[in-house]
């Protein structure tokens, strides 16, 4: 009888301790996800990334856009009616549109100092968002600025969260959460010293501008915009909402696909940092492999580092 007890407590806590490893394994898994331009959204480009094991995409109007003046190159009832057929295409193969990625540039900038240049921005935003909400995206991702004229920053900052203000309104009306990502910053100045680098360029920065943004405004973490980017990940924490992966130095825009091998990231300490802040979203490249089915088997393989 006593042996009975001393075997079934054991078998017990052989249970507890499988269950236990296989929440933990179960919380280091997430969807697989990559960028791709709406204009390669066809039925069969669709179909061969569910084939390859990828669950969501994030995807942009870039294709569609003429950056300088803010137009679209469709009318739009064309642009309506690729969006319609992205999304059919995409219920039908089974891949979830997680995010869009919106327009950015030198004219696309949501922190400029003049009213009616930035009040164009948003319509303009605004215009994209009518497009993309036939996608129905869970995620709008926006760049906080272009690059900035010498000692405006602070007055860019202001700028920035009333852009956010007006643009999350318009957000939440399509269903969706916003974003805003961090840039790359490993200086203030530029290599001339004639401009300073976008927003939202350190952790320090990053921190001291969420706390102006709304409680429902998210972080997009580029892991190649920065150096050690798990840092800023418990930084942001539960802020976090979805990610750019990609390896890098922190330096320049490398955006080395991971498994390369040609980047600084430490894989293990960004796995342990999404695993401690809790990491719902998707492991978004944007980043590329030569073969779709190289995107599952490089998170397969950083995720057991």
């Amino acid at each position: 009888m006593c042996n009975f007890k001393k075997y079934k407590l054991q078998i017990f806590t052989l249970i507890g301790v499988l269950l236990f490893s296989f929440s933990a394994f179960a919380q280091n898994k997430h969807k697989i996800g990559f960028s791709i331009g709406a204009n390669a959204l066809t039925k069969k480009k669709l179909q061969q990334i569910s084939d390859a094991g990828i669950d969501c995409i994030e995807t942009g109007l870039t294709a569609y856009i003429n950056k300088d003046s803010l137009t679209f190159t469709l009318p739009e009832a064309d642009m309506m009616k690729k969006m319609r057929e992205i999304k059919q295409a995409a219920n039908e193969t089974g891949v979830e549109i997680w995010s869009i990625h919106m327009p950015y540039g030198k004219e696309i900038d949501i922190s400029f100092l003049e009213g009616a240049r930035r009040q164009k921005v948003i319509a303009f935003h605004q215009q994209v968002l009518k497009y993309v909400a036939i996608l129905k995206p869970k995620v709008i991702l926006f760049h906080p600025s272009y690059y900035l004229a010498l000692n405006q920053r602070e007055m860019r900052i202001q700028q920035l969260v009333k852009s956010v203000q007006e643009l999350n309104k318009a957000v939440k009306a399509i269903k969706a959460v916003m974003v805003v990502e961090n840039m790359l910053g490993p200086a203030l100045l530029v290599s001339k010293g004639n401009q300073e680098r976008p927003l939202l360029r350190t952790v320090e920065e990053c921190l001291s501008i969420f706390k102006l943004l709304p409680d429902d405004v998210y972080a997009a973490v580029d892991l190649n915009h920065i150096a050690k980017p798990e840092q800023l990940l418990l930084a942001l924490g539960s802020r976090v909402k979805t990610l750019h992966v990609a390896d890098g130095d922190g330096k320049a825009e490398r955006h080395y696909f991971p498994c390369d091998g040609k980047g600084e990231n430490d894989w293990k300490a960004i796995f342990k940092a999404l695993q401690t802040i809790n990491y719902k979203g998707p492991f978004m490249y944007e980043s590329n492999t030569k073969e779709l089915v190289g995107y599952r088997a490089c998170y397969n393989e950083l995720s057991a580092l």
